[in-house]
């Protein structure tokens, strides 16, 4: 049974930004990315090396892709769900703080 079921956040324009992430990658990414969700779901409360703090509510799920590349997707605990505010190949050793910002942004604008 799920611990905390995840669900993508969703904009007041109707758009579903780590859903449309995921789109834009290949099978096997996203195959990786979503085991890695799906044993969050399953596995909550889980630490490294799957899953961090950011603070702040703020959590990343930490997916390791083909050819050496790493993707990371954003979430926080919401009403008792995992909702996914937002996901990105990470390119750089820490996470710019721009990132982390959209995806605290999208987490104040639950409701």
């Amino acid at each position: 049974m799920k611990r905390v079921p995840a669900f993508f956040c969703q904009l007041v324009s109707g758009r579903k930004p780590v859903r449309d992430c995921l789109k834009d990658l290949d099978s096997t990414d996203r195959k990786a990315i979503g085991e890695d969700i799906k044993d969050v779901e399953f596995s909550w409360p889980i630490g490294m090396p799957l899953c961090r703090s950011l603070g702040r509510g703020l959590w990343e799920v930490r997916s390791d892709l083909a050819r050496g590349r790493i993707a990371r997707v954003m979430f926080c605990l919401h009403e008792g769900r995992m909702v996914l505010l937002h996901g990105f190949i990470k390119k750089t050793q820490k996470t710019p703080i721009a990132v982390i910002e959209i995806a605290l942004d999208r987490m104040r604008g639950l409701t």
